[in-house]
């Protein structure tokens, strides 16, 4: 019951990130900001480390197959660039990755949502799960596209800045694929009579 509530925790933590893109937004004047890159990269490496634990949900709840194969290959995507990230940190120390700073009222709110998302993900079954828990990633790829992005803009070695913003494309693919899985899921819903609503 405990990996229950951890992984679920860390999912619906995962998801409400999106509520702080806003505050990362980059002006010309902050390009190559350590500052700015370094909370990027620390916001950015903590959601994909939570990102990459999403498939062990299979252990604990059951997805529909195609949702499994989606929610698998996020998990290994993200992983990965977790990895890489944590390479960029060895390499450079200058880099930092518990630079984890948010206003107290946004990390409030984040948690209240993260509450609640836990709450509905833990009661819910069958299609209602499949189809909230693919809303979840909706929110935390877009989150994370848009941080890799920023970042990269403020990363002022081209390398690094290439291979994020690479993962700012790969977790905006992942987004389209959870977009069009959760199309053809409605549709199929739509066609079979069934009502499908998300809390």
């Amino acid at each position: 019951m405990k990996l229950i509530f951890s992984l679920l925790a860390g999912l619906c933590l995962a998801a409400t990130l999106l509520t702080g893109c806003q505050s990362l937004k980059v002006s010309p004047a902050s390009v190559g900001n350590f500052s700015t890159r370094n909370n990027g990269y620390s916001l950015l490496h903590d959601l994909l480390a939570q990102q990459k634990d999403v498939s062990l949900l299979r252990f604990i709840k059951s997805e529909q197959p195609e949702t499994k194969k989606l929610v698998k290959r996020i998990a290994t995507a993200s992983g990965a660039a977790a990895t890489l990230l944590e390479k960029f940190a060895q390499d450079d120390t200058s880099i930092r990755l518990d630079d984890l700073r948010l206003p107290p009222a946004e990390l409030a709110t984040r948690a209240a949502i993260a509450a609640t998302k836990q709450k509905e993900l833990l009661s819910q079954t069958g299609d209602m799960f499949d189809l909230n828990l693919l809303l979840t990633q909706t929110e935390a790829l877009s989150y994370a596209a848009h941080l890799a992005t920023v970042t990269s803009q403020n990363e002022p070695q081209p390398d690094r800045a290439r291979a994020l913003a690479n993962i700012g494309k790969d977790m905006e693919n992942l987004e389209a694929a959870v977009l069009q899985l959760l199309l053809a899921k409605t549709e199929a819903s739509a066609t079979k009579g069934t009502k499908i609503m998300p809390h």
